[in-house]
Formats: structure tokens, C-alpha cells, sequence
């Protein structure tokens, strides 16, 4: 029973730093940028969501719609929004916008990015972790609050 117990004990803590481990490495990363004017694909892992993905693609969500009370800058509002949230916004200029999201209990970041498509009156976004396979839904969770927020403000 002992012998049990203490294997479960260092089976644990193996564990735990290998994600305290993950979320340090995760902090060297930096968000892709755009690739050819869009923002870059999402890779072959469930961490990630685009708008300007495939709509039949597991990784598609809808852009946000750029409305009249976000103003002549649309990025200023979502840089609010992503301050709000508890987000750092990286880069940003009238185009493009870069912001991380870092998690409270082992620091793992994700990347948030915005493209804005004045011709389409859209906001494209890409939410993605930088290290792991799954996040359990949290990056769509964090676009779709952020709809929300956007078009109450």
C-alpha cells in the first residue's frame, strides 16, 4: 500500500512539472503574424481556432463584425476588450493586432490575433495555445466572449 501510494505521489509531481515546464517553455513563443495579408493557418492540433479557416474546417469560427460604436479604429476596442479579459496586447497597428493571454495556474500562453478587412466591415481572429494538443474548448471560449463584449460596448 505504501509503495502504491508513493508511486502515485511521484507520478503526480512528475506531472506537475512537466506542465509548469510547458507553460515556462510556452513563454518563448511569439504569436505567427500574417502570412500572405491573412493570419496564419492553424496547425493540425484542437488548440486553435481561425476565422479565416475553412468554414467546414474543426477550426472555423465566425470573424467579429466591425460596428459603428467600435469607431474609426476598430483595434482600440479590442484592445479594451483584451485588457478586460486579462490579456496583453504585444503589437498593434492599424491592421493587425497581437495579444497574449497567459493562464493563472501553470502560465500557459495563447496567442490572439486580429486582422481587420475594412472591405468585408469584419474582424478576423485567430486564438491559439503555443504549447500542448488540447485546451479544452478555452480559445473558441475566449473569441466567443469576446463577441459578446465586443457588441455590448
Amino acid at each position: 500500500m505504501k509503495r502504491a501510494l508513493l508511486s502515485l505521489i511521484v507520478l503526480i509531481t512528475l506531472v506537475i512539472v512537466v506542465f509548469f515546464g510547458l507553460g515556462l517553455y510556452s513563454e518563448t513563443g511569439a504569436p505567427p503574424g500574417l502570412a500572405n495579408g491573412q493570419l496564419a493557418p492553424c496547425p493540425n492540433k484542437p488548440n486553435c481556432v481561425s476565422s479565416e479557416s475553412s468554414p467546414s474546417d474543426d477550426h472555423a469560427i465566425a470573424a467579429l463584425q466591425i460596428t459603428p460604436g467600435m469607431g474609426e479604429e476598430p483595434l482600440l476596442k479590442v484592445k479594451e476588450v483584451i485588457e478586460l479579459l486579462g490579456g496583453d496586447v504585444n503589437f498593434s497597428n492599424d491592421q493587425y493586432m497581437a495579444s497574449t493571454f497567459t493562464s493563472d495556474l501553470f502560465g500557459f500562453v495563447d496567442d490572439v490575433e486580429f486582422r481587420v478587412d475594412q472591405g468585408s466591415g469584419l474582424l478576423h481572429v485567430r486564438s491559439a495555445s503555443r504549447v500542448g494538443y488540447s485546451d479544452l474548448d478555452a480559445n473558441r471560449k475566449r473569441v466567443e466572449q469576446m463577441r459578446v463584449l465586443l457588441s455590448t460596448n
